[in-house]
């Protein structure tokens, strides 16, 4: 089932998402630093932003380290499907707080420097540090277009089409949020820019308020994705056909009367299907062979879990 949201080969948490949010983080800490001094010596209302903007990048890559740890997690007798959906509990927390931390903070500043009187500014040292912050965010956001570029090719999928669709949500935050860094970067150049032509602050503010839309937009757009997969998340056609076709590919299986397949985790899912055996086996020899079928089909890195049971004769296939 090699499919846009369930292969393991390209979807599930390892050592590529590992080290796509370390980068990331290594990169918002010194970022985030950065930032916070240059806005205590600038004053600028953008730069403001983007320290909270990068504070809570970190913090988000925090909770995402958290959810690539315990959704890799093995299933025991308390979560027998095992611990996947924690990946979109964690990562939902990360984007309640971009939405917090980021977005409303920017906003919130930016419209309270609307009226605030024009503090002394230094444009270098912003334009120095705006600087450095494109280049560590340019290099967290290519390690995570390579991953979702070499997932997306092998899945003849655009790589923005893949973004949306993978079940892996520490990818899609880390790029979002890469992605979003980068444009608030420019957005916050754009406003201190404009203010040093000007020498009016409000473009400055502006920015800033500018870069908490911005924020939201993304936190709403991973929020509304891991509440899907929390909710449990249909898998697409290509998915269901790919696991009708290894169903089908079953020597004893003749057809299939019900197939239910659902998203358990970052590229698992839970595959239950109504069958009809070949032959007129005894009902000892259909319980055999038809856990030997599931057993077989629980090895396959994409299935949590495949449950089986026999067709009506009723029933036509599917």
């Amino acid at each position: 089932m090699n499919t846009p949201a369930s292969s393991q080969k390209d979807d599930s948490p390892g050592t590529e998402s590992m080290v796509t949010v370390v980068i990331a983080l290594v990169a918002n800490t010194l970022i985030a630093i950065a930032k916070s001094v240059v806005a205590l010596l600038t004053g600028s209302a953008s730069m403001v932003a983007e320290a909270a903007h990068s504070w809570a990048d970190t913090g988000n890559e925090i909770f995402l380290l958290v959810a690539e740890r315990r959704s890799a997690k093995e299933a025991d007798d308390s979560h027998p499907l095992g611990y996947g959906r924690e990946a979109y509990v964690w990562s939902m927390i990360a984007a309640f707080g971009l939405f917090g931390a980021g977005s409303i903070v920017s906003a919130w500043h930016g419209i309270t420097a609307l009226s605030a009187p024009e503090a002394e500014a230094n444009y270098t040292w912003g334009y120095v540090v705006l600087g450095i912050s494109f280049v560590l965010e340019g290099i967290s956001f290519l390690q995570a277009l390579r991953s979702v570029r070499s997932q997306a090719r092998s899945l003849s999928l655009h790589p923005l089409h893949f973004v949306s669709s993978t079940s892996n949500p520490t990818l899609r935050a880390v790029f979002a949020e890469d992605a979003a860094a980068l444009a608030g970067l420019l957005i916050a150049a754009l406003g201190i820019g404009l203010h040093q032509a000007t020498g009016n602050p409000v473009y400055d503010a502006v920015g800033s308020i500018l870069v908490g839309v911005l924020l939201g937009v993304v936190a709403i757009f991973l929020i509304a994705r891991n509440r899907d997969f929390l909710t449990g998340q249909a898998v697409n056609e290509k998915t269901r056909q790919a696991a009708m076709n290894m169903l089908l590919e079953q020597t004893l299986i003749e057809r299939v009367s019900f197939l239910y397949l659902v998203y358990v985790g970052p590229g698992k899912v839970l595959l239950i299907a109504a069958v009809d055996l070949a032959g007129n086996l005894a009902e000892s020899d259909l319980a055999h062979e038809l856990q030997v079928i599931e057993d077989r089909l629980n090895n396959h890195g994409n299935i949590e879990r495949a449950i089986l049971t026999l067709s009506a004769p009723e029933r036509a296939g599917l």
